[in-house]
C-alpha cells in the first residue's frame, strides 16, 4: 500500500495491526520505567514532556478511533479535524501514567474493532478537509505510524535518563523481528 501521509511513511511496510498491538503494551511499560521524575522530562528543549506525549497519544487514540468508526459507518460524512495544540492546553496538568493506561485501554478497544474490519470496510472513504479522500485503512496506518513517531520521542527520553535511572529496566522500543 502506498503511503499517503508522513506517519504512513514512518510505518513503512510493517503491518499496522501488529504495530498497534505491540505498542499497546509498550506505552504503559515505558511510562512505568520512566517513573514520576522521568515523565517530567522532555525529549528536546521546548518540546513536550513524556507525560504530555502520553496524554497526546491517549487523545489521538480517541480521535483516530472515532475517525475509523465514522468512515466505516458513515462514509459520506466529512472527517472532523482537531487542533492538537488546543487539545494539549491542559496536558501539563495531566498524569502521564494515567494517560498511558488510558491509551492502553482505548487501544484495546480500537484493536477489537479493527480486527473485525474486512477489506471492504478498510476501503471505505470519507473526505479529509485538508488531504481529500481518505480510506479507513489509511487512518489505521496513520495511527500506527503516529504511535511509532511518538515512541521515538519517548525513547530519546528514556535513553537519556540520568545515572539515577541507570539501574531500572526500560522496555525495548523499535521494530520487531521480520520488520
Amino acid at each position: 500500500m502506498k503511503a499517503t501521509h508522513p506517519y504512513s511513511e514512518v510505518l513503512g511496510e510493517r503491518d499496522p495491526i501488529d504495530v498497534l498491538s505491540e505498542t499497546q503494551q509498550i506505552i504503559p511499560a515505558l511510562a512505568e520505567a520512566l517513573g514520576p521524575e522521568g515523565l517530567k522530562r522532555s525529549y528536546a528543549p521546548g518540546k513536550w514532556t513524556a507525560a504530555q506525549v502520553l496524554a497526546h497519544l491517549a487523545d489521538c487514540e480517541i480521535a483516530f478511533g472515532f475517525r475509523v468508526r465514522q468512515i466505516v459507518a458513515e462514509p459520506n460524512l466529512g472527517i472532523q479535524l482537531f487542533d492538537q495544540d488546543r487539545w494539549a492546553r491542559l496536558y501539563t496538568k495531566m498524569d502521564g501514567l494515567e494517560a498511558a493506561h488510558t491509551f492502553q485501554s482505548l487501544r484495546a478497544w480500537n484493536l477489537s474493532l479493527f480486527r473485525l474490519l474486512d477489506q471492504a470496510d478498510l476501503e471505505r472513504v470519507a473526505t479529509h478537509p485538508e488531504r481529500g479522500p481518505e480510506k479507513a485503512g489509511t487512518v489505521v496506518r496513520i495511527m500506527a505510524g503516529h504511535t511509532l513517531h511518538h515512541l521515538k520521542q519517548l525513547e530519546v527520553i528514556i535513553n537519556s535518563r540520568s545515572a539515577a535511572f541507570a539501574g531500572s529496566t526500560a522496555p525495548q522500543i523499535g521494530q520487531s523481528e521480520g520488520a
